[in-house]
């Protein structure tokens, strides 16, 4: 897919936003929600999913697989921090528009874009270092950050995230299709890595905490 000449998951944001040419397009909408997230990304958009995964298969760094791999946190995401014998310091913590939780002794820890086990290993590092002997550290997600829904639906928004939803699922959660809903066009906005990718995908593809899900209007 090409756009001016060159591949449409080659376009920065800016570029592909000065493309739509109004304030009621679908990449205007789904910037706006990355934004209400406090993120800043670039956009990578593709074709489709199938090319999404075998470019992501080539890119992604080692250890991590990009629909199976370790959930990665982010801003919305909710968290409990066990500290053994240390009361104060365990309770429940979320992820901050920057990224951060504010840990007590030890300040903001950053943890975008990191597993729950790096922040265990971090958080115990610091507070090794001068505060607790031997601390012993466990940090769970207590809730999934939301995801987003917009487009042709009764009800576009932000939803708490469902365990193993799927496009259909979001669809079905933000109270069905519109009169004018392609039943079978979506399109999917996914933060991966510091960039914003945009894929086409089928009503059975998975929707990850986080995502910005777009159903497309239909045309007659």
């Amino acid at each position: 897919m090409r756009v001016l000449g060159f591949p449409v998951r080659m376009l920065p944001c800016a570029l592909a936003l000065g493309l739509a040419g109004c304030a009621h397009d679908p990449d205007t909408i789904i910037t706006a929600a990355l934004d209400n997230m406090g993120r800043q990304t670039e956009a990578v958009v593709y074709a489709d999913a199938a090319e999404r995964v075998e470019w992501e298969a080539a890119t992604v760094p080692a250890g991590y697989v990009a629909d199976g791999g370790p959930y990665l946190l982010d801003t919305g995401d909710r968290l409990r921090v066990f500290v053994y014998g240390q009361p104060n310091l365990s309770r429940a913590y979320t992820v901050d528009h920057d990224g951060m939780i504010t840990v007590p002794l030890i300040n903001e820890v950053a943890v975008r874009g990191r597993t729950t086990r790096e922040v265990e290993d971090t958080i115990r590092h610091r507070l090794g270092a001068e505060f607790v002997r031997d601390p012993q550290v466990t940090v769970d997600i207590l809730q999934n950050r939301p995801f987003f829904i917009y487009g042709e639906v009764k009800a576009g928004g932000q939803y708490p995230y469902v365990s193993g939803m799927t496009v259909e699922t979001a669809i079905a959660i933000a109270g069905g299709y519109s009169e004018r809903a392609s039943t079978r066009s979506y399109r999917i906005t996914r933060r991966n890595a510091g960039f914003a990718e945009q894929f086409e995908v089928p009503g059975e593809y998975p929707v990850r905490p986080g995502d910005v899900v777009y159903v497309n209007e239909r045309f007659f």
